[in-house]
């Protein structure tokens, strides 16, 4: 009865009161950091963000994706799935408690952190929507949290068509590059504005490419077939710019300015390439082979964000035992892999190129473009960054490919298997150990992403995309002529392995497809080759033509 304080009605100490939460810089922190997990991608079990490609023609596994296979693509029994809302949720739940107190300025910190903040849930939400259009296309836009009743669920559950989806997430974005700052001199690990812009680019460059390839089909709005016109709050829908056409060119152009504001500050900082794949310890590292695989990504300005991994703090991954082994059992195709200039500049076949052939793998990487002769592992080849005495799963010399064995004992689908991303440091390549970074954006993407939407917007390689060809090319170590490449590039050729080579069942131009196969080069194994067939609705031709993945020449060397 004396005792002092009013101890007991003071909030529980074990839990949040939610009305006293979200009201400092620090709590703002921790609220976005528990999304980073739950949203961006990272290295999750097996070979990782590297295996991501896996079931396209880039990259293929022992198992086989439904989808590909009549009668047995079929919807998940499970709940939820792609469709939940809770990460959606997570955001609005943000932007209500916290927007209104920011505009009060009752938030205590300082400003540019909860702006920081502020921009990185704009980030999330944009991010988590955009997963959303790639996978339904029309979709619910749902700003708010919701009661849980029936009729305001019903209500908010109506779909969006898919064009106004993406003008949703850009103008998030558009809100995450406003409220956040460069991520220029930091480490990198948060989302900053350089994030915002690139992914801003591939969104636009995505549903540009999208409307444009898919129009005349139920998969764009006022398309013959398309769903949303048997719906009332949909029937009478039209393009804000008038057409499927003028919509398509408005996010082609969007693409293209943000993708140029990324490039033009990063054009002259991406990561210098040496070309070799160092042979012995008094070697120096490769820098460009060190982006995937480093401990530290923060030092290279290429790098625009990152996922960082620690041992202490039990946060690892496996990338590099599997590497180590058997990248997890997703090997490359032999499309990819003869997708991949000369030095020179020319394609395999042509005459004159210099090809040496595939009777065996050294003779597939011999005088090729360095992204494949670094990346693609030869036998015979050391390992050399076998530096630490802890356990046992290096491999100091790269042996024959054994595409019987078991996944854990160096069996690669394909005979074909990559080196990107993996250390060959024993401390790394312990069982589920590794503490690698995960290279989230690299700001060669922007220059990808500006090529492309120029072109399919104005149907030239401008000034500025020829700069841009030449700077990738350059650091690949292929000659910058490309139009030299163009012009010995035969599509009846390409298109036997390159899905790439087609859009709506037809072969696109040369110069289109040269654009597509720079990407596929520069973005292998980064686990955005499938969203990029999809978008070029390049996969239409296998509904006639059955399409046989292939790798090493196993009958002959």
């Amino acid at each position: 009865m004396t005792s002092c304080n009013d101890f007991l009605d003071q909030e529980p100490m074990s839990s949040v009161s939610p009305e006293k939460y979200l009201k400092d810089e620090s709590q703002l922190e921790a609220y976005a950091n528990k999304l980073y997990t739950d949203i961006l991608p990272g290295h999750a079990y097996g070979y990782g963000l590297y295996g991501e490609d896996n079931h396209t023609d880039n990259q293929a596994g022992f198992g086989y994706n439904n989808r590909y296979i009549p009668g047995q693509w079929k919807t998940s029994q499970s709940s939820g799935g792609s469709y939940s809302f809770g990460n959606i949720y997570s955001c609005n739940y943000f932007f209500e408690k916290v927007l209104p107190e920011f505009e009060a300025g009752t938030i205590s910190g300082a400003e540019e952190k909860i702006r920081q903040y502020i921009g990185e849930m704009y980030f999330m939400r944009a991010y988590e929507y955009f997963k959303r259009l790639r996978s339904y296309g029309d979709f619910p836009i749902v700003k708010a949290t919701l009661p849980d009743q029936m009729e305001p669920l019903v209500e908010a559950s109506k779909r969006s068509p898919r064009n106004e989806v993406a003008r949703f997430i850009l103008s998030d974005l558009d809100s995450a590059i406003e409220m956040m700052s460069s991520g220029k001199g930091t480490e990198k690990t948060r989302i900053n504005r350089e994030c915002a812009l690139l992914m801003k680019s591939r969104v636009a460059l995505f549903e540009g490419t999208w409307l444009k390839y898919f129009k005349d089909t139920p998969f764009v709005p006022n398309g013959p077939g398309w769903p949303g016109k048997a719906k009332d709050y949909n029937a009478n829908y039209e393009y804000p710019t008038g057409s499927v056409e003028s919509e398509s060119l408005y996010f082609l152009k969007i693409a293209m300015e943000a993708a140029k504001e990324v490039a033009e500050t990063y054009k002259g900082s991406l990561t210098v390439n040496t070309g070799v794949v160092p042979q012995d310890v008094s070697e120096p590292e490769n820098p460009f082979m060190a982006m995937f695989y480093d401990t530290d990504l923060s030092k290279y300005k290429e790098v625009l964000l990152w996922r960082e991994y620690s041992q202490a703090l039990g946060v690892c991954h496996n990338v590099n035992e599997m590497v180590n082994k058997s990248n997890y059992g997703v090997g490359v195709t032999r499309g990819l892999v003869e997708g991949f200039l000369m030095e020179n500049g020319m394609p395999i076949y042509a005459v004159g190129s210099g090809y040496h052939g595939d009777f065996t793998i050294a003779d597939v990487r011999k005088d090729r473009d360095s992204r494949l002769s670094l990346f693609l592992k030869e036998p015979g080849q050391k390992n050399i960054l076998v530096k630490n005495s802890a356990g046992t799963q290096a491999v100091p010399v790269e042996p024959m490919p054994d595409i019987l064995a078991s996944v854990d004992n160096g069996c690669y689908s394909t005979g074909y298997a990559l080196r990107k991303g993996g250390s060959f440091d024993q401390i790394h390549c312990m069982q589920s150990k590794g503490f690698t970074g995960c290279p989230i954006f690299r700001a060669a993407e922007a220059l990808l992403n500006y090529m492309e939407a120029s072109y399919e917007a104005n149907g030239t390689v401008d000034a500025t995309a020829a700069e841009y060809w030449k700077i990738l090319r350059n650091r690949a170590g292929v000659s910058a002529d490309f139009e030299k490449t163009i012009a010995m590039t035969d599509m009846q050729k390409e298109k036997a392995n390159d899905w790439g080579a087609y859009s709506a069942n037809v072969v696109v131009d040369a110069t289109l497809f040269n654009i597509r196969r720079e990407r596929r080069c520069e973005l292998m194994a980064e686990g955005l080759r499938d969203m990029d067939l999809h978008r070029w609705r390049a996969m239409d031709q296998m509904i006639t033509t059955p399409y046989h993945i292939e790798g090493i020449n196993f009958w002959g060397g």
